[in-house]
């Protein structure tokens, strides 16, 4: 199976691409930005012909797109979030390729739900943040465009490789200057967010699968579970074996509070305003149904909480 992997050296793409490598039944091409990429090709930039040339002369099975951005201003996050997809789509129509789409959502296309919940892909999406609307916009192409195509909803991914930005990496770093200087106290904000994690590397499997399967539409991509993000923390303390007290900082929306769990890094002499209380748009709870992928991909979770902020930590702390 001849297998064009889109954003392969990004952090969900790295672990499909070593997912797909292992399988001898696929010949996989690397299409992306970097120098490292099999082909070079801009999907913001580059023309749908351009695309679809090389398309047909590759002519994959399969056509898996985890390429993206997740921080930015709207117009960013719109030209590599859905300018980028309707690129794919537009090729892949005009291609004689046939291929199957497998295109990565994300959780943020929901928006914020009630706590308690399980979000099922029967779902209104109610996106709370221009992250969630590009993705949203994404999938609607996709799902739109007549193809083959299929939509995985990853909903807050975990594992080694974690972005620094993110919550669970913030949180790691946060842990280790603590460590590091010796801090007994670190105060953080945002804990109280509750978020499905799903390691990196069972996120790739749900791919793998996805590509083998006739499965379409939308299908969710989590745990199952929602997390507290105070227990991952305590969680992490204890892997760590970081023995000082957290303490949770909590504030008025649109507060000013350092360090936070859930904003992007920013000079720590010079803090930005905080987006507060839930910078992704998710707000305080998202949790996933996942019985679809159960049914659809016979695709389960493997790999523990635990097991994926054990592999943050030891990443975090080769950095001390």
């Amino acid at each position: 199976m001849r297998v064009l992997l889109i954003g392969a050296t990004g952090y969900l793409g790295r672990f499909v691409a070593d997912r797909l490598l292992a399988d001898p039944a696929v010949q996989l091409t690397a299409l992306g930005r970097g120098d490292d990429a099999d082909v070079r090709f801009d999907l913001a930039t580059g023309s749908p012909g351009a695309l679809t040339r090389f398309l047909d002369a590759v002519h994959p099975g399969v056509v898996i797109n985890c390429a993206g951005a997740t921080r930015g201003g709207a117009r960013e996050l719109t030209r590599h979030n859905t300018v980028a997809v309707a690129t794919v789509c537009e090729a892949l129509r005009r291609s004689g390729c046939g291929a199957r789409l497998v295109q990565i959502g994300c959780g943020a296309e929901y928006g914020p739900s009630q706590p308690g919940s399980s979000t099922a892909e029967d779902a209104v999406p109610r996106p709370g943040g221009p992250y969630g609307v590009s993705k949203l916009a994404a999938t609607e192409l996709v799902l739109g465009s007549g193809l083959d195509a299929v939509v995985l909803r990853v909903f807050s991914p975990a594992g080694p490789g974690t972005p620094a930005g993110s919550p669970l990496g913030r949180l790691a770093e946060a842990m280790r200057r603590a460590m590091q200087s010796g801090d007994g106290d670190l105060k953080l904000a945002g804990l109280a967010a509750q978020r499905d994690f799903v390691d990196v590397r069972d996120v790739a499997r749900a791919v793998h699968a996805a590509s083998l399967s006739a499965a379409q539409g939308v299908i969710n991509i989590g745990s199952g579970r929602a997390v507290r993000l105070r227990d991952a923390a305590s969680v992490l303390a204890r892997v760590a074996g970081y023995g000082g007290a957290l303490h949770e900082l909590d504030g008025p929306p649109g507060g000013h509070l350092r360090p936070t769990i859930g904003h992007p890094r920013t000079d720590p002499d010079h803090p930005a305003p905080v987006a507060y209380p839930y910078p992704d748009g998710c707000g305080g709870w998202q949790q996933a149904d996942v019985r679809t992928a159960r049914d659809r991909l016979g695709w389960r979770p493997r790999i523990s909480l635990e097991e994926s902020l054990a592999d943050i930590w030891m990443e975090a702390a080769c950095r001390i």
